[in-house]
């Protein structure tokens, strides 16, 4: 039976507590800044690229020639930067919603990850994977708030993070007008709370019907043949669902671009990451000298999954980015284009972290044995698949003025100590053995 232990609460506070702070200090700071800010601000930068340009005396009279010439444009012009102004003030109010919307979902799609992973290991009837199952139920347990943490938070942001939240946008662009019958706050939150009763219903009833055949008779599977049933109903729920919830709650602050692969390419982003937080959690509490019931084989089996579904992920990047960029039509391609423009290092770099790294570090049978491996792919492959999230929430609101500084670390401290605390408090709740399971001995003694 695992403790939770004092040092692991006080870590989980001392995150949540740092994150908090540091997250409020970086709002109330972006909520001081006023237009005059802004203009100084990008005064000091054109006055930045200005001072790159050496002109020589030709030019310099040329310009001077030019400048005279526009001088009748220069209240059209003036009108036109304090549009701008707006805009980036606007961009740069944005950011701390970005930055905590950000990190609530990528620690939510971890934990809807892993209750997929575990649905799919009892619809399987997988004989590998038992071992496993008390620390699946603890990650899935983060799932209930974590969902509505990151419903909320798109409720409470608004138009910060949803254009077509923000009437007079609306009123002004038909496009957004004719999505209006799906994309509507009353109906968007309706939807959110659907999925999430959906998804906390089935998990609810599998982890009851877990506990409950551990007390069962050693003849009496009939509560493995109940989570058997619902784990296959609750797969077409979710393939229904999560494609869905991708729309919403990500595709949708770009309302005029979509893509039909992207619920797909969003499921390969969250499971991966769930099943690498699944080998994480399991090598800590191996560390500690429990699981002792899990071995290589197991750890190789995870391994292999994360090894596996990188490929996929990147199977799928590359069918959505290639088939737009080839189509090269403008609605779409803008997407990437400003993605390529402005976020070229974070755009680049997460296929090295979510493609190259895991597939040279995990392609040698050998290395999927060992844990301090597993521990350093699956930390960049986290990582990379953060920046993932980052790249489809970012661009969208904050444009170009996009940063990870004091609201994105801090966020990310509050949501992985929140998510620490009610995981490792989960499986303090039952024994790390579900004993009544009819594979476990299968699973015990797996090794090839």
């Amino acid at each position: 039976m695992y403790t939770f232990s004092k040092r692991l609460k006080i870590t989980s506070l001392v995150l949540i507590i740092l994150g908090a702070i540091g997250w409020i200090s970086s709002y109330n700071s972006s909520h001081h800044l006023t237009l005059d800010d802004v203009k100084v601000l990008l005064a000091d930068e054109d006055a930045h690229h200005g001072a790159s340009e050496v002109y020589n005396d030709g030019e310099a009279h040329a310009a001077m020639i030019h400048a005279a010439s526009e001088d009748d444009h220069h209240h059209e012009e003036a009108h036109h930067d304090d549009e701008h102004a707006e805009h980036v003030l606007h961009q740069m109010h944005n950011r701390p919603y970005a930055a905590l919307y950000v990190a609530a979902f990528f620690f939510m799609m971890i934990s809807l990850g892993v209750l997929a992973f575990y649905g799919i290991q009892y619809a399987a009837q997988a004989g590998w994977s038992p071992v496993l199952f008390r620390v699946m139920e603890a990650i899935t347990y983060y799932l209930l708030p974590g969902a509505i943490i990151v419903l909320g938070i798109a409720l409470w942001s608004g138009d910060h993070l949803f254009i077509w939240m923000d009437p007079e946008v609306v009123a002004h662009d038909e496009l957004i007008q004719g999505k209006s019958g799906w994309l509507n706050k009353t109906w968007f939150a309706i939807r959110g709370l659907i999925f999430i009763a959906g998804w906390s219903l089935y998990r609810y009833f599998s982890r009851k019907f877990s506990l409950a055949q551990d007390q069962a008779d050693a003849n009496d599977n009939s509560n493995f043949k109940k989570n058997f049933r619902i784990s296959a109903a609750f797969l077409v729920f979710y393939i229904y669902t999560e494609s869905m919830m991708s729309w919403d709650w990500i595709m949708s602050v770009d309302p005029h671009w979509f893509s039909t692969l992207f619920g797909w390419y969003v499921f390969a982003s969250m499971f991966v990451s769930g099943i690498t937080v699944i080998a994480l959690i399991t090598i800590y509490l191996k560390s500690k000298g429990l699981m002792e019931f899990v071995n290589d084989s197991h750890m190789h089996d995870l391994a292999k999954f994360m090894f596996a579904i990188s490929v996929f992920w990147t199977y799928l990047w590359f069918s959505q980015f290639m088939l737009i960029w080839y189509a090269n039509i403008p609605e779409e391609v803008t997407y990437f284009i400003t993605r390529i423009e402005d976020y070229k290092l974070p755009f680049f770099g997460m296929l090295i972290l979510n493609f190259i790294f895991p597939f040279l570090v995990l392609m040698n049978s050998d290395y999927k044995r060992v844990p301090w491996f597993i521990v350093m792919a699956g930390i960049v492959i986290l990582f990379g698949h953060y920046i993932d999230v980052f790249n489809m929430i970012m661009p969208a609101t904050v444009g170009d003025r996009w940063f990870i500084g004091v609201p994105e670390i801090s966020a990310v401290l509050l949501f992985l100590g929140l998510f620490l605390w009610i995981v490792f408090y989960a499986l303090s709740k039952a024994p790390l053995l579900p004993k009544g399971n009819p594979f476990i001995k299968e699973s015990e003694q797996f090794h090839y």
